[in-house]
């Protein structure tokens, strides 16, 4: 492994499955036994904002019962201790790097606990139900919606990530399935600028051809032991 100062890590649905939370996309195609096109696009919240502010509701609900797990405690930990830079990029909306401790970290796909406004594009912090038309604080208008990228819409903050993988010496991919785009693409990102790259997963993801290593196993086992190596440098 070459000298490494600058570490990038993607995280997806896999992180916190262990932590009793529902991945993605299960193998049914359900999220949460709901089709992800009825709940997960800018079109099923025109069409039943309903049934989609619910869904949210009920995920939010959700986090109070959950907690962060080793794995999540680990990358917090190296997000303490890594003297060089490192970015921990969350395609995951719940909050448990948050609870962990994680600092340097972005939710490329948004946050249960935020809500945004339609109107005025205002964020702010949520934690209690959100019925269709609830009004904004800042602007007044009954457009708050749930704070979360849906389908056919653009991640947050890509120039951002773009940036820090331009400049890793190591990027790491954990718990994710390697179908989702921009973030499946960021592994072949980091091997153009000639970045190690490996990937923690608990099986191999659609992307593994492209990285340099991949570790099997689940991801309350391998993060922890991987972090020990990397302070250990």
């Amino acid at each position: 492994m070459p000298d490494i100062r600058n570490i990038v890590i993607l995280t997806g649905a896999g992180i916190s499955a262990e932590s009793g939370l529902a991945t993605f996309r299960g193998p049914d195609g359900l999220w949460e036994g709901h089709r992800v096109e009825d709940v997960c696009t800018p079109e099923a919240l025109a069409h039943n904002p309903a049934l989609v502010h619910r869904f949210y509701d009920e995920r939010r609900a959700k986090l109070a019962e959950v907690v962060p797990n080793p794995a999540h405690d680990a990358l917090a930990a190296l997000d303490h201790a890594w003297p060089g830079e490192l970015l921990i990029v969350t395609q995951n909306v719940d909050d448990l790097h948050e609870r962990a401790g994680a600092s340097r970290l972005l939710h490329m796909h948004g946050e249960l606990m935020s809500a945004l406004c339609a109107a005025c594009g205002a964020s702010k912090p949520w934690h209690d139900p959100m019925p269709p038309e609830t009004h904004c604080p800042f602007c007044e208008a009954p457009s708050l919606r749930p704070d979360i990228v849906f389908f056919g819409e653009m991640p947050y903050e890509m120039e951002r990530i773009d940036a820090a993988l331009r400049e890793a010496d190591l990027f790491v991919s954990i718990g994710t399935s390697g179908a989702v785009y921009p973030a499946a693409g960021f592994v072949q990102t980091a091997r153009h600028v000639g970045a190690h790259t490996l990937e923690l997963n608990l099986d191999p993801s659609a992307g593994s051809i492209y990285f340099h290593e991949t570790r099997i196993g689940a991801a309350s086992a391998l993060v922890p032991q991987w972090v020990d190596e990397i302070l250990a440098l």
